[in-house]
């Protein structure tokens, strides 16, 4: 039950994880947006917006986004491979996953959630941009200017979170016993006796 609600934890995670990546959204004006991968003219209210999507990372502008990008679709790329595995740990059959209550890569997620907060403090670095500095009127490394903080990024951070929460929760505890080991010469075991409390 428990790895169940991991791996729809996980699988739901990639895919808000997904939609932050392809959203136009994080950084905007009232007539334009831009994200890590696309960027939207036009006035937000109305339907007529013309976006682009950068088709490969030689064509974003900056050496910083670009960076950044491929790190954030590195850190995608572990939350949706940590998804299926997640997944198929779930729904693999009782005999061959004998050790249920612990996830096979505890440390994948970690590794995604540490890889897309460094893309995501690096990303505001593209601010200081040529393509940045003309949408958004004299901004600056880490100042927007005229762009205001968009939905894409805040999504992007909360899944980030989620993200470093879950491989925490995740991680597999082990009990620790306290007590004495009692060394018995007729066995030749150690027999560990739990200390009461006086």
């Amino acid at each position: 039950m428990v790895t169940s609600v991991r791996a729809a934890l996980g699988l739901s995670l990639a895919c808000t994880s997904a939609l932050s990546l392809v959203s136009p959204a994080w950084f905007q004006t009232p007539t334009f947006s831009f994200g890590v991968l696309t960027y939207c003219a036009g006035p937000r209210d109305s339907g007529n917006l013309s976006c682009v999507t950068f088709r490969s990372l030689e064509d974003i502008p900056d050496f910083a986004w670009k960076v950044s990008a491929a790190m954030l679709l590195g850190g995608w790329f572990l939350l949706a491979t940590n998804a299926v595995l997640l997944l198929s740990w779930a729904l693999a059959p009782q005999s061959l996953c004998p050790r249920r209550g612990s996830s096979p890569v505890p440390g994948v997620q970690a590794a995604a959630a540490t890889v897309t907060i460094t893309g995501l403090l690096l990303f505001p670095v593209c601010l200081a941009s040529p393509f940045a500095k003309e949408v958004c009127e004299a901004p600056s490394m880490y100042r927007g200017g005229r762009c205001q903080l968009g939905w894409g990024y805040v999504m992007a951070i909360f899944n980030a979170v989620l993200a470093s929460l879950l491989s925490i929760v995740g991680w597999p505890h082990k009990p620790q016993v306290h007590g004495k080991a009692v060394f018995s010469t007729d066995t030749e075991r150690i027999i560990l006796v739990p200390e009461i409390s006086k």
